[in-house]
């Protein structure tokens, strides 16, 4: 399967919108609970200089099928940004194509704005998601619950190379 990242707009945005708003979906991923004209205005948003968000969108085989985006970027905090991703077409789940999407995304990431740090939250039900930011070399920092949800707070970056002493390694 060839897996390419892609620009997005605001038609893009519209579908993920709306395929989003699925049950399945919902259940598994963390997120706001945003209207389409708010999500439309941070896809604007996100175009100026400067932005704190950058995404892409996700195509198998030529359909589009999902999005990986980063938000909070900023060069000063720890992370320096945060990452979300989303398969929304049912028929791609198991596939590999996040952790495909992921591998692709994060040199965009280091070239596009020299991240070193960055975090991502997961319900920790959603058992792949873990998995993939694991194998992405995502290490988990927290597990806490919220809103009656158990979730995870992972985190690729600086102190997954420091030693007990704190020094890089």
């Amino acid at each position: 399967m060839q897996i390419q990242l892609k620009e997005r707009t605001e038609e893009t945005v519209k579908v993920y919108y709306e395929k989003s708003q699925d049950p399945r979906i919902t259940a598994t991923l963390p997120r706001r609970d945003i209207t389409l004209e708010q999500a439309l205005e941070e896809y604007r948003a996100s175009l100026l200089p400067g932005a704190g968000s950058f995404g892409q969108t996700i195509w198998a085989d030529g359909e589009y099928v999902g999005d990986i985006w980063c938000y909070g970027i900023g060069r000063e905090a720890s992370p320096q940004a945060m990452l979300s991703y989303c398969v929304f077409e049912p028929a791609f789940w198991g596939k590999g194509i996040a952790t495909q999407a992921l591998a692709l995304f994060l040199p965009l990431l280091e070239t596009r704005f020299a991240l070193r740090d960055l975090g991502a939250f997961t319900f920790s039900a959603n058992l792949a998601s873990c998995r993939l930011l694991e194998k992405a070399g995502f290490v988990c920092r927290e597990e806490f619950e919220e809103e009656g949800v158990l979730s995870r707070f992972y985190q690729k970056g600086p102190e997954e190379r420091a030693d007990k002493s704190g020094k890089s390694i």
